[in-house]
């Protein structure tokens, strides 16, 4: 077994002094107090180590670092119901941010379509350390749909485009209703499964929960919208950004009706009127609710690099170190049900970040990055 001694080490729910680490082969097998007995080689010594950091919602490998913005993918134009487009056909793995977040200790992103769309596609969780989407593949998340401006924002692209929130709903309720119909007829064995219009499967697969709907929704309204289709068709679904929502009783809806938040951007500029009430000061709110929450960057939008930076936020009101970092190690695992991500403990992938110092000093940087087992960065 081979052996990290840290001083310092944030597992993903607390933080523990003087600690041994021991990993076999892509796993975590020990950690403790005391050096474990029998034969084990110490591989490193470090002041500080953090499970690797998770992205929950980015568009990296998609929209790509020193490329004209007219090459970016994020989004398909063909048509605004698009749920058999997969994000994984759009990543490169040679975009340069990659490396860059693994030198800041990000292994894993959540990579979905962007929110031209009512429907985006699927959106699904990557390594970022892998050379080839094949090896990068981890699993689907679920299918991306969008509430708000920015379906309503694109009505030149092809396809159907209403102009309006309650045509984009009538839109997606459309689908949904075909799809609760569909599926009435396949139990009274009135239609086969061969039958049915691939793309009309998919929302099948959405009533059915195979998959659930990470759903791009800022404003307060539009919020309470989400969870009237959520309770209408009884479907499951995280709630993504939430930037606008300034008053509590809205992220205490979210929690009573058990919808998880990747919440975020941090930091990005409020570029639309959807955005008015944006503020960093918002997240005190959402801390208050006691909602279950992650972290995002929205990559490109926040770059996935200075994800870490995002949770002085948190510390401001009053959220504790372990506790700040949970929301971009284990709280995003657990939302997204990447069981094996996001902890240093036994068990799980032996994913992890050596510091030079405490993390949250400015002055910190990532001195090596284990990669399930494997060293990705040594500085």
């Amino acid at each position: 077994m081979r052996l990290i001694q840290t001083k310092l080490l944030f597992d993903g729910s607390n933080e523990k002094k003087n600690c041994f680490i021991g990993i076999e082969g892509n796993e975590i097998k020990f950690v403790g107090h005391n050096k474990p007995s029998g034969t084990h080689e110490i591989i490193e010594h470090c002041e500080a180590v953090t499970p690797s950091f998770i992205d929950a919602h980015s568009h990296i490998g998609m929209v790509r670092a020193g490329e004209p913005s007219n090459e970016e993918e994020a989004n398909e134009h063909m048509d605004s119901i698009s749920p058999l487009s997969n994000a994984l056909h759009s990543i490169y793995m040679d975009d340069p941010s990659f490396q860059e977040s693994i030198e800041s200790g990000i292994l894993y992103s959540v990579v979905l379509p962007g929110s031209g769309n009512i429907i985006g596609g699927k959106a699904i969780l990557i390594r970022n350390f892998s050379s080839t989407i094949t090896n990068a593949f981890i699993s689907d998340i679920g299918i991306k749909i969008a509430l708000g401006y920015n379906p309503r924002s694109t009505v030149k692209w092809k396809g159907t485009r209403p102009s309006t929130r309650m045509g984009a709903i009538a839109v997606l309720r459309d689908n949904l209703l075909k799809a609760k119909k569909a599926m009435k007829l396949l139990e009274k064995k009135k239609k086969l499964i061969e039958e049915i219009d691939p793309q009309l499967e998919l929302f099948l697969d959405i009533l059915k929960k195979k998959y659930k709907l990470m759903v791009h929704v800022h404003k307060e309204d539009d919020v309470m919208i989400m969870i009237e289709l959520i309770k209408e068709f009884k479907i499951e679904a995280i709630a993504n950004h939430l930037c606008d929502v300034h008053n509590d009783n809205i992220f205490q809806q979210l929690r009573l009706n058990k919808i998880p938040i990747i919440y975020g951007p941090l930091d990005s500029f409020p570029y639309k009127v959807e955005l008015k009430h944006e503020s960093w000061r918002n997240i005190e709110k959402l801390l208050r609710s006691n909602s279950k929450f992650a972290l995002m960057t929205d990559h490109p939008v926040l770059l996935q690099r200075n994800l870490f930076y995002c949770l002085r936020h948190l510390l401001r009101f009053g959220t504790s170190k372990a506790e700040a970092i949970s929301k971009i190690t284990k709280e995003p695992a657990d939302i997204i049900g990447a069981t094996t991500l996001g902890q240093v403990k036994p068990g799980f992938k032996a994913s992890l970040t050596l510091w030079n110092n405490d993390p949250f000093l400015l002055s910190s940087y990532a001195k090596t990055v284990f990669a399930e087992g494997e060293i990705v960065y040594r500085e």
